[in-house]
């Protein structure tokens, strides 16, 4: 017995010793690391000790350690607002319905681009769906207002085929539909590049062997393309499932009017009216931290399900 401890004890350090050694001859790779761990640490993780202001009746002239504390009396104020389930269910079933419908869409498209053999025609594609990406928020809604408008291109087209005029923006039931089709359009290309990416790294002799065996494109896209590129697919669900109730208030704001809040207002725009034009910082900050408890609850949801049934996910 104590041999096995005294073994133990020389092993430690040299263990130790290994270790510090190992870090050493990888130096160069560390430091080009260190700028990305301080941002992190500086934007990240540092910002998140202003959390307190949730606590407090926040104000800009006593500052972090001289307002007063108040407890979760801004949760409380914020989940007993008039249109907090007006503003809740917005905001979820908008994601919602972006996760049913935008997250296989590029899926979808990467695996119809990857059966193209045409490389000129392949590239073409992906240029111009790429493209809607790197249009600013702005332009992007500049555009969707003129598309729906009276005399734009959807009525327009509606009037070639017979149909009536709409005022797409004054009907609340055409918001979410809108948005979440624009939404699709803007980062189809854009989403599809990681999955293009998985599909390369198929392994091409199980193709091969799957052709001899007599498997069709079809048999070969259940078999063989989708079984290689589902741990891509479950990690990036499950990262979606995590975000499901944030939603930028940029694009929301550029959009709606008066006339569709019961459909078009969602938490961020609602949080931007209270917290930051109203000044109630303290609001604010309670309600990112009641989404963010949110989002990481059906991150770990999400991730304990897959890997109880798929054996991915992201620890």
């Amino acid at each position: 017995m104590a041999e096995i401890t005294a073994r133990k004890a020389v092993k430690a350090p040299l263990q130790s010793h290994v270790r510090w050694r190992d870090i050493y001859e990888a130096r160069h790779l560390y430091i080009l690391l260190l700028p990305t761990v301080l941002g992190y640490l500086i934007f990240n993780y540092a910002p998140m000790c202003g959390l307190v202001i949730a606590f407090q009746k926040f104000s800009l002239i006593k500052g972090v350690f001289g307002s007063q504390f108040v407890g979760l009396d801004n949760f409380v104020k914020f989940l007993t607002a008039p249109n907090f389930w007006q503003v809740f269910q917005n905001t979820l079933s908008i994601n919602l319905m972006s996760l049913v419908f935008g997250f296989p869409a590029p899926i979808i498209f990467a695996l119809l681009l990857n059966e193209v053999r045409n490389t000129s025609f392949k590239k073409a594609v992906q240029t111009i769906t790429y493209m809607p990406h790197f249009i600013s928020t702005v332009v992007i809604c500049s555009m969707i207002l003129t598309f729906v408008s009276s005399d734009g291109l959807i009525n327009t087209l509606r009037g070639i085929f017979g149909g009536k005029e709409i005022s797409f923006m004054s009907h609340p039931q055409y918001f979410q539909p809108i948005y979440i089709i624009s939404g699709i359009w803007q980062g189809l290309g854009w989403s599809s590049i990681i999955y293009i990416a998985a599909l390369s790294g198929v392994d091409q002799q199980l193709y091969e062997a799957a052709k001899i065996d007599g498997a069709g494109r079809w048999k070969q896209l259940w078999n063989v393309t989708l079984p290689g590129i589902m741990p891509t697919i479950m990690i990036l669900l499950i990262m979606n499932i995590g975000h499901l109730m944030s939603m930028g208030y940029e694009k929301v704001l550029l959009l709606y009017n008066s006339a569709i809040y019961s459909k078009a207002d969602v938490i961020s725009t609602f949080v931007y009216r209270r917290g930051l034009l109203n000044a109630e910082y303290s609001f604010s900050a309670a309600v990112g931290l009641f989404n963010s408890v949110i989002n990481f609850t059906l991150l770990m949801i999400a991730n304990f399900i897959s890997k109880k049934t798929t054996e991915n996910a992201l620890w």
